[in-house]
């Protein structure tokens, strides 16, 4: 899959204006869970628990790919969220500060390696936190991915990483889109996100959308301008305060052109 040049800076403001735009955080997610690691802030808990929700796909397919079944791989993931929103895993985070895909993959290695025995020993889901996963939709992706080619557990889980940022961002800005009652302009322009600027034909686009060539343009444009800005959100989502979301952008680029 391709995605539009990741080259704008980070903002918020209303879809379709190419008005100045503010920094994007004071706090990102993961810097407000390990601001209060060590508090056991509700606040905390409820982002650790958002940024997990969102971000689960990737561990279900790493753990698929080290060979463990449909079954097990729910049961271990599952169990590892209750683990980690239970217990105070963030104590042993410092070498991964910096980005919670690092931090996520290195705790459910160490989770694997001291958990199965007793993961498998407990009755499935019985007395745990439970994070909803969609795990009949996530095997369809595992599948559809692992039958194009070998790839490592370790390359799958940050080429998910990176796709489910795609598909944060993309549903953000539909919903942008929706608030400003523009939900059919979304769905028409939307295709011009994964094309290449130079093989687009803007007079024939233009007549088939029943758009000025002109205003077409525009609101490629001001699309495309928008959605880099997202993905730039949502990466830094899941960084550190203080981490540079060029270098954390340039690796996933690197793992979706492979």
């Amino acid at each position: 899959m391709s995605t539009p040049s990741h080259t704008a800076t980070p903002g918020t403001t209303s879809t379709g204006s190419d008005a100045p735009r503010q920094p994007v955080f004071v706090t990102t997610h993961w810097s407000l869970v390990l601001s209060a690691r060590d508090k056991n802030s509700p606040q905390s808990a409820d982002a650790l628990e958002k940024l997990c929700r969102a971000y689960w796909y990737p561990l279900y397919a790493y753990v698929r790919r080290t060979g463990q079944s449909k079954e097990n791989a729910e049961d271990l993931t599952q169990a590892f969220f209750a683990r980690l929103l239970e217990k105070n895993f963030l104590e042993a985070a410092e070498p991964e500060r910096g980005r919670f895909r690092s931090f996520l993959l290195i705790a459910l290695k160490r989770f694997l390696a001291n958990e199965w025995d007793r993961v498998r020993a407990q009755k499935r889901g019985g007395g745990q936190t439970h994070v909803p996963l969609d795990t009949e939709l996530a095997e369809r992706k595992f599948q559809a991915e692992t039958t194009a080619g070998e790839v490592s557990p370790d390359r799958l889980y940050d080429r998910r990483w990176a796709l489910t940022l795609i598909e944060q961002t993309m549903a953000q800005l539909r919903a942008e889109f929706e608030r400003a009652g523009k939900a059919t302009e979304f769905d028409r322009l939307k295709t011009f996100l994964t094309a290449d600027k130079n093989a687009i034909s803007y007079p024939a686009a233009a007549a088939e959308l029943g758009m000025n060539e002109s205003a077409l343009r525009v609101a490629v444009h001001r699309l495309r301008k928008r959605y880099r800005e997202l993905f730039r959100e949502e990466i830094a989502h899941t960084l550190a305060e203080g981490e540079d979301i060029d270098t954390e952008l340039r690796h996933l680029l690197v793992v979706l052109s492979e």
